[in-house]
């Protein structure tokens, strides 16, 4: 089986949350982060930020900033993904946002082969995607000229598959961007567990 290594998508500023970095907050007694590396599962997984690295240090991961295309948008995390994937040999990157701590176990199995990405509820999720090192010259093309960075379009270009996840006991890809979905997330992980698992995709 090709090897595939995990970027987790740790940008953002946050606003309504404070201005905090949102995968470091406390969910169920561990940064929001933490839980998101083992729910991946991979051995080889990196964190994509930018500003002082040092603030991840304690989950002994490599931290990667966006380089030449900071404010970008979430397309350069994904080039600089792909671009270290390259070099340990991998020849596809599973990513996933920093902030959707309920995703389900066994990812990348469950959205092989690439290029494909997470669909729940009617809803594309093109950052929980797996994608394959052989688009990054494309995507490293469009970064450096003028115009939108549509991850929507791009998608479409390179052939993304959607994959549909069922609702078990809620969205597995809930975004937490508020103070009141923290507080639901933490009262599902508390009351119930996530109840996530790979069932169901299809």
């Amino acid at each position: 089986m090709s090897k595939t290594v995990a970027m987790v998508l740790a940008g953002g500023s946050a606003r309504r949350m404070g201005g905090a970095d949102k995968p470091l907050l406390d969910l169920g007694g561990q940064p929001m982060i933490a839980r998101v590396i083992a729910r991946i599962g991979l051995p080889d997984i990196a964190i994509n930020a930018n500003g002082d690295p040092s603030r991840f240090a304690a989950f002994g991961r490599p931290v990667l900033d966006d380089g030449p295309f900071v404010g970008e948008g979430p397309l350069a995390g994904v080039l600089v993904g792909l671009d270290w994937a390259v070099s340990l040999g991998a020849a596809a990157l599973l990513t996933v946002p920093g902030d959707t701590p309920l995703i389900p176990a066994g990812l990348s199995d469950a959205l092989a082969p690439p290029p494909a990405c997470a669909m729940s509820g009617g809803q594309i999720h093109h950052l929980v995607a797996l994608w394959p090192v052989s688009c990054r010259d494309a995507l490293r093309l469009l970064l450096s000229a003028p115009g939108r960075r549509d991850i929507h379009r791009f998608a479409a270009t390179i052939g993304m598959r959607r994959v549909d996840f069922p609702f078990v006991k809620c969205d597995p890809y809930t975004n937490i961007n508020t103070p009141q979905e923290l507080a639901a997330a933490r009262a599902i992980l508390a009351g119930q567990g996530d109840g996530q698992g790979t069932e169901g995709a299809a």
